[in-house]
């Protein structure tokens, strides 16, 4: 059996594989199409123009449904092995649930709305993906922390820990670089300006901005990455349980007993069959 084959490990591996391939492929599209300079655009700006912005929404919106799925079976998995006897650790895992699902539908705002056709909504998306994003890490890193040593290890609780720390220090890096970038260039329309020359006022802090929104992004695909030998130990399964035999909205004279089809009850929870 290969790797990905184990348990629900490719689902992670989906998410990161296509996500990545989102920015390269919009990126190498704009650099050819000439719409942005090759010295790292901002993500945003690889996915502003047509026809990379097209590719680029549909490509980001099959990643927010990735992570959507990928936030809920971690949810499904953590609830599984904690039980319902700790009530601060099924907080904690339904706050992670909530901030994960909002997060992936940040980035479904950032990539349908361009900062230059309706920045005050890219603006709000982008929020939403690194802010609630960078919550939602920091939520998933106090779990495992939790629950060291019986089921998280000390190891994978420290590279999360650092993976954490990478993601603020881009926050931090990127938002005050753009500030000063934005200062030192008051009056001039910045959401429209996509070609840079070096040297010119704001070009370094520019730089240093795109440069920490590459970090941030590569942050977030490296925390996700550690989830692949977490999901090779869980796997998802659906029940259909009848209610009736029939369609009808009235009781059919040829109506059978209802069929239900259960399997034996078992530890695991009921829409995860987690194994340890």
């Amino acid at each position: 059996m290969w790797w990905f084959q184990q348990g629900l490990c490719f689902l992670p591996a989906a998410q990161i594989i296509w996500t990545a391939a989102s920015f390269v492929f919009a990126y190498i599209t704009a650099v050819v199409l000439n719409h942005v300079d090759p010295l790292l655009p901002y993500i945003s700006d690889t996915g502003t123009m047509a026809p990379e912005r097209c590719v680029f929404g549909i490509m980001l919106d099959i990643s927010a449904f990735l992570g959507m799925a990928t936030v809920y079976v971690r949810y499904k998995q953590v609830e599984a092995l904690t039980g319902s006897d700790d009530r601060r650790l099924g907080r904690l895992n339904r706050l992670g649930l909530l901030l994960g699902l909002v997060s992936s539908f940040g980035m479904c705002v950032v990539a349908n709305f361009q900062k230059t056709t309706l920045f005050s909504m890219h603006l709000v998306g982008a929020v939403l993906t690194f802010g609630i994003g960078a919550l939602y890490i920091l939520v998933q890193t106090l779990l495992s922390y939790s629950m060291q040593p019986h089921i998280h290890s000390k190891s994978m609780f420290v590279v999360r820990l650092c993976i954490g720390l990478w993601t603020l220090c881009s926050i931090i890096s990127m938002f005050v670089s753009s500030v000063i970038m934005y200062s030192s260039l008051w009056g001039t329309d910045i959401t429209q300006k996509l070609h840079w020359t070096p040297g010119e006022t704001g070009y370094t802090a520019h730089l240093i901005s795109t440069v920490s929104e590459w970090s941030l992004a590569c942050s977030f695909i490296s925390f996700f990455f550690t989830y692949i030998r977490d999901f090779q130990k869980i796997k998802l399964r659906a029940e259909a349980d009848l209610q009736s035999s029939h369609l009808y909205d009235w009781t059919h004279p040829s109506a059978t007993t209802p069929r239900r089809y259960k399997r034996e009850p078992s530890e695991s929870s009921p829409l995860l069959a987690g194994k340890t």
